[in-house]
């Protein structure tokens, strides 16, 4: 919900948003792209390039977060 609440305070309009998402049980954040996508109209949402991490995995989660930030051309 704090990230509910940042999100409706404020205005994120022309800006584009990739999800990062961790959870100890739901997979994909429960449909919490969608929800970004509704707080965030005028927003550009990726959704195809959100990250989502179980925090099962936190051992790996360096490398994976790594991986995932050079994907996108923000790491190298």
């Amino acid at each position: 919900m704090p990230v509910w609440s940042f999100l409706e305070e404020y205005d994120l309009s022309g800006k584009t948003i990739i999800p990062f998402f961790t959870h100890n049980g739901s997979s994909s954040g429960a449909s919490s792209i969608s929800t970004v996508a509704e707080l965030c109209p005028d927003s550009t949402v990726l959704a195809d390039d959100s990250f989502t991490y179980s925090g099962n995995n936190v051992d790996e989660a360096q490398s994976d977060v790594d991986e995932w930030l050079t994907e996108l051309g923000y790491k190298n």
